[in-house]
């Protein structure tokens, strides 16, 4: 008699699903708990760039370029207008103060010369006429009084004789009457005649008064015109490197024309164009240094023109203690200028990532050094050649500093 054999439940079939099915619910699990999530790109190493932070002195710099020019420049400005008549010096020649550069010639200028010499010739003949005239008029006023007095003498005379004679009845009296009025008439034209002459005297003194002070503005308005005539031959006002002639012989030259400079050799400046992202930190006192046949020269800011062009402003710079041997006008250099003292900091070496990020996250280099994870960070100031970083990483670390344009917005770089 045949026996039913039971069925085992756990097969060996049933247990291999029953595993398989743990095994991948595990690894569900695990996928949804454990795992990593984040975006991720494959990279070749040797094609970034990699830095490690480091702690030491950040230094606040900046580097320009700055340019060689004399300490001191004398523009060449013709004072007075005119076309080149000669021209004795031509550009880069060595002058002494003094010495003739070019001579204008101007044709009505001389003529008003003349004119006004003449003028002044005729006021003098006439201011000398008017005194002559003066004290011929004093003489003549004198026998004029001389005539008088003797008249009236003669008068007062036959006045008195009379006026006693009429007095005795011997004279009449019609008589008496004629040669006291007579002696009165007299009297009386005296005093109208030297009121005549103070008068005449007096206008006299004034017109000499005008003709002198006419005189003498005329004459300083031709020693100013004769100074003026001068200003003709244009001459080095120190001594120095005429830098430039521009002006021609027959040329035209205008009142006021800049036609040259010269430059003072006896000391140089260094001048600088600075990002106007800089101007409130830039001011005179300020240090800067560069290096000139591999020895470092210190500078310091003298002037800050405040006028912004194309988005930069100058700076002059003298040198602090001891001018380069060789140094010649135009020669250009990189100059270190400081904007502040420096300080202990943790440092990141300045790279193409700060365009991308803007200094908010960089790329950090895990401890197995197979992958780069995305971490936010602050940075602070910045020189040419660091960052200096606030937080977000520690020394040590391993930063990619190189370009982030071709990793997108991924997460995780594995390298």
């Amino acid at each position: 008699m045949d026996r039913k054999i039971e069925k085992k439940y756990w097969s060996k079939k049933r247990i291999s699903l029953v595993s398989g099915g743990v095994v991948v619910a595990l690894l569900l699990i695990y996928n949804l708990i454990f795992a990593d999530h984040r975006s991720k790109l494959n990279v070749e190493k040797d094609k970034i760039t990699i830095s490690k932070v480091t702690r030491g002195t950040f230094d606040t710099y900046i580097a320009v370029t700055a340019v060689v020019l004399p300490l001191k420049t004398i523009r060449l400005d013709a004072i007075v207008g005119g076309y080149v008549s000669q021209k004795y010096l031509e550009g880069g020649s060595m002058v002494k103060r003094g010495d003739s550069i070019l001579r204008l010639q101007n044709q009505n200028m001389e003529m008003e010369f003349v004119n006004h010499e003449t003028e002044i010739y005729r006021l003098i003949n006439e201011l000398q006429n008017t005194r002559q005239t003066l004290k011929q008029n004093r003489f003549t006023m004198q026998q004029t009084l001389n005539e008088l007095d003797f008249q009236i003498d003669q008068a007062k005379d036959l006045y008195d004789r009379n006026k006693q004679l009429v007095d005795e009845k011997i004279v009449a009296r019609q008589d008496y009457i004629k040669y006291k009025l007579d002696y009165e008439r007299l009297v009386k034209q005296k005093q109208i005649e030297i009121e005549s002459q103070k008068f005449q005297e007096e206008n006299a003194k004034i017109q000499i008064e005008r003709l002198e002070s006419t005189i003498s503005r005329t004459q300083r308005n031709l020693q100013m015109m004769k100074d003026n005539m001068n200003n003709l031959v244009l001459k080095a006002p120190i001594d120095g490197q005429l830098s430039s002639v521009d002006a021609e012989i027959g040329g035209s030259i205008q009142a006021g024309q800049n036609i040259g400079q010269i430059d003072d050799l006896n000391g140089f400046k260094m001048r600088a164009e600075v990002d106007e992202h800089y101007i409130s930190r830039v001011f005179p006192g300020l240090k800067a240094s560069f290096e000139f046949n591999n020895k470092n020269y210190e500078l310091v800011i003298i002037k800050v023109y405040p006028e912004v062009k194309n988005g930069r402003f100058n700076v002059d710079m003298k040198f602090d203690k001891e001018t380069p041997d060789g140094i010649r006008r135009g020669q250009s250099s990189p100059i270190r200028l400081e904007l502040g003292k420096s300080s202990a900091a943790l440092l990141l070496p300045v790279g193409g990532f700060f365009s991308d990020t803007g200094g908010n996250w960089v790329y950090v280099v895990d401890k197995s050094g197979k992958r780069a994870v995305k971490r936010n960070i602050s940075l602070g100031q910045k020189n040419p050649q660091f960052f200096e970083i606030l937080e977000g990483l520690e020394e040590g670390e391993q930063v990619i500093t190189s370009s982030y344009e071709n990793f997108g917005d991924k997460e995780v770089l594995v390298f």
